[in-house]
């Protein structure tokens, strides 16, 4: 709904995306009429060079996610700013796998970083580390006052329940406080790649909590979420094209704050049997996929 508006307002901006955005950030763009080109993922020397091919006083904006959520990578925030000031540009960041898990509030890896206050506009949910449902755009009054205006997706939808906004209220003031959960989910993520690694189950290299494994086959990749379940009583979805791209199908594993390390041994070795029935190859190249 907010990158819609945009076009509104400033019809002859141009939407400078990263690939690994999400669909609804495409939709977005879409939907707002405006010039738009693509960036390959947190390629900062790509990104330089479409910002220098438009005079500085064209209207430009910088989109991205803070925490890509197909290959757990993170946005390198503070160079995008220095870019987006370099070349006059305005920045729209989607905090949606962030919030409630990074920065000593749980404001995201804007606030981790210490550049909340150089992005223009930033998007999250309520729901994931809130258990929630909902989100919110967090900008200038003047661009909210945008979206209340122009932005169909806003205007023609249905507020929260009052009861949600309480729960989404009280959950953001706990997790504001509380970062107990925070350093867990980062032990966790960080002891599953290692026992990952131990067993040469092609784990991508993911710089979050979000930990993806690489099967590189659409078939197989839904056998091993099948035999995890049915075998192991282990939930995990496949990724599949159009989600990624065709031949980095994944299943994508995300450890909570309350997972024990036993649960993660339990995964672990399930894989690694799971890996074993299927002869599916370990310790390979995972370099050469980034989203």
């Amino acid at each position: 709904a907010a990158l819609s508006a945009v076009g509104k307002i400033m019809p002859d901006c141009v939407m400078i995306s990263d690939s690994g955005n999400h669909s609804s950030m495409i939709e977005g763009i879409r939907h707002s009429g405006c010039e738009k080109v693509i960036f390959k993922n947190n390629n900062l020397e790509q990104l330089e060079a479409i910002l220098k091919s438009y005079p500085l006083e064209r209207p430009k904006m910088i989109i991205f996610e803070s925490v890509y959520s197909m290959a757990g990578s993170i946005a390198p925030m503070t160079e995008i700013c220095d870019l987006a000031e370099k070349y006059n540009a305005l920045t729209f960041c989607d905090e949606v796998h962030a919030v409630g898990m990074y920065g000593d509030h749980g404001a995201g890896v804007a606030e981790r970083d210490g550049v909340a206050d150089r992005i223009d506009i930033i998007s999250g949910t309520l729901g994931k580390a809130y258990g929630v449902f909902g989100g919110y755009v967090a900008a200038s009054s003047n661009f909210i006052d945008c979206v209340r205006s122009y932005a169909a997706g806003f205007i023609f939808t249905t507020a929260i329940p009052p009861v949600v906004a309480a729960g989404a209220l009280a959950s953001v003031r706990y997790l504001r406080h509380s970062g107990v959960e925070r350093e867990m989910q980062q032990l966790r993520a960080k002891q599953l790649k290692a026992k990952l690694a131990a067993k040469g189950l092609p784990a991508m290299n993911s710089t979050s909590h979000i930990v993806p494994v690489l099967v590189r086959d659409p078939v197989k990749v839904k056998q091993v979420t099948d035999k995890l379940l049915e075998e192991y009583n282990i939930y995990l979805q496949p990724i599949n094209y159009p989600t990624v791209p065709r031949g980095t199908e994944r299943v994508r594993i995300t450890p909570l704050p309350l997972h024990s390390e036993k649960d993660l041994d339990m995964l672990v070795s399930a894989l690694d049997n799971i890996w074993e029935d299927l002869e599916l190859p370990r310790n390979v190249p995972v370099d050469d996929v980034t989203e």
